[in-house]
């Protein structure tokens, strides 16, 4: 079981990176700002898919398996704490400490509505 979902995650995490690094150059080359949208942008699709399979588990819908694929590799593949806290950091640094604050409170606030929407659509459709 440990090494199939290794390769699980492992599986997830080939395609969730690439996802997460063209989604957020997409999205940031639509603005003409230094605001790490494109980082928003991944944090919010990877907590309502996270949300989604959290309900789905929880109703028993799921596998284990998708957890590991899903959950663990893709979606951890694609949502990034470490670059949004850089990001943060820049903007403090560089003097932007209203754009700073904004990204936690926008980051942490959307990536929490997201996936209690995501669970929301998920109880909706799988009802416990």
């Amino acid at each position: 079981m440990a090494v199939l979902d290794a390769v699980l995650v492992l599986g997830g995490g080939a395609i969730g990176a690439p996802v997460r690094y063209l989604t957020d150059r997409a999205v940031q080359r639509r603005h003409e700002t230094a605001f790490p949208w494109g980082t928003i942008t991944v944090n919010i699709l990877g907590s309502v898919v996270l949300g989604l399979l959290t309900g789905a588990l929880v109703a028993a819908a799921a596998p284990h398996s998708v957890l590991m694929l899903v959950g663990v590799g893709f979606c951890g593949a694609l949502t990034t704490y470490s670059t949004f806290s850089l990001e943060t950091l820049r903007l403090w640094e560089d003097g932007a400490a209203f754009y700073a604050v904004a990204n936690v409170v926008i980051s942490v606030g959307a990536a929490l509505g997201a996936a209690f929407t995501g669970a929301a659509i998920a109880q909706s459709i799988w009802p416990t």
